[in-house]
């Protein structure tokens, strides 16, 4: 089940809930107690590991191949 990240406005307290996809913009009660949150935009960490080789910018496509020039 995916994580959503609120902001309580009236305490300013960040927090977590784990909720299906459908119920992501329902209203959220914040730990308080207090109902005036808003959703939070969260970004996703996608990756490797840590053995794994970083990828290198451009390399491909007609652009980032050298094929432009």
């Amino acid at each position: 089940m995916p994580r959503y990240e609120y902001r309580c406005r009236t305490c300013g307290d960040t927090f977590e809930m784990s909720r299906p996809m459908a119920e992501s913009s329902d209203p959220a009660v914040c730990p308080s107690g207090h109902d005036d949150t808003v959703k939070l935009l969260s970004t996703v960490a996608v990756g490797g590991t840590a053995s794994a080789p970083a990828q290198r910018a451009g390399g491909g496509g007609c652009c980032g191949g050298g094929c432009c020039g």
